[in-house]
């Protein structure tokens, strides 16, 4: 199932720019009122401002709601997102988490996902890939180059200031300049 108003961000390994990249887009366009969702296998304790949303068996749904702290979802909504849901999943609960959090989001309003795995289930309007050559837990992202794409890293995030892509017409499009 294609999600055109879908955005996934995915990357090579931990620290990649998977969240600047987030977080500039959020800021670039934030006059869209941009939804953001960050999905993780990693049961870690919740932080303060994590209100729980559901709640099932295999998976839970938080919305953030403090913009002070050093946390991805934290920073999403600092950067401006409307809403910021984080959900924690194990790997077989990933589709069922993420149906939970689109019924919590307007239909046709844009949506940024950090989650790599979410592509096995649907594809978005627009894939933007963090490369990275540090080899902090590199990912084997091969089926993902398959996909149509857009590849970044930070140096292009330092030198560039914005992001060759927008919204229209409820679905991402990628604009020329992007690698």
């Amino acid at each position: 199932m294609t999600i055109p108003n879908l955005l996934i961000i995915a990357g090579t390994g931990n620290k990649s720019g998977k969240t600047s990249m987030a977080c500039r887009i959020i800021e670039q366009l934030r006059h869209l009122e941009i939804v953001s969702v960050k999905i993780t296998p990693h049961f870690h304790e919740t932080t303060p401002g994590l209100l729980p949303v559901v709640e099932k068996n295999r998976f839970s749904v938080y919305e953030e709601t403090n913009p002070g702290t050093s946390k991805d979802t934290s920073r999403m909504l600092k950067a401006g997102a409307s809403r910021v849901y984080f959900a924690k999943v194990t790997d077989n609960s990933l589709d069922k988490a993420f149906q939970e959090v689109m019924k919590l989001i307007p239909e046709g309003r844009p949506i940024i996902c950090e989650s790599p795995a979410l592509s096995h289930f649907t594809e978005p309007g627009l894939l933007v890939i963090m490369t990275s050559l540090i080899q902090d837990n590199q990912k084997d992202i091969k089926s993902l180059l398959s996909l149509p794409h857009l590849e970044f890293n930070m140096d292009y995030l330092a030198l560039h200031k914005d992001i060759p892509l927008s919204f229209s017409n409820g679905k991402w499009i990628s604009l020329p300049g992007g690698d």
